[in-house]
């Protein structure tokens, strides 16, 4: 049963992130993807947690992928963030 439960859940949460990030107004997004990044963070930090206290070689292989991609989910959401971000500035005369 749990062979299936994981791949259920999986669906189940994409679906519901989907839903929700599709109802938020275009206004919204800039401040909600910024709180996002600083989440993203902790994910970093748990992937890090995660592969100091892996065992066997396989876990440090699949924790160091974990670190990389997060970093990268954070890098890549501060730059769209800043861009965001620059689209509302006022140009000097």
């Amino acid at each position: 049963m749990s062979d299936l439960f994981l791949p259920i859940l999986l669906i189940l949460a994409a679906v519901a992130g989907y839903k929700l990030i599709s109802d938020v107004p275009s206004l919204l997004h800039t401040p909600l993807m910024s709180g996002m990044n600083a989440l993203s963070g902790v994910t970093v930090s748990g992937a890090l947690v995660a592969t100091a206290f892996a065992v066997s070689t396989q876990s440090q292989v699949l924790g160091c992928a974990a670190v990389v991609l997060a970093t990268i989910n954070v890098a890549g959401g501060f730059l769209v963030t800043d861009r965001m971000l620059k689209m509302f500035k006022r140009e000097k005369l």
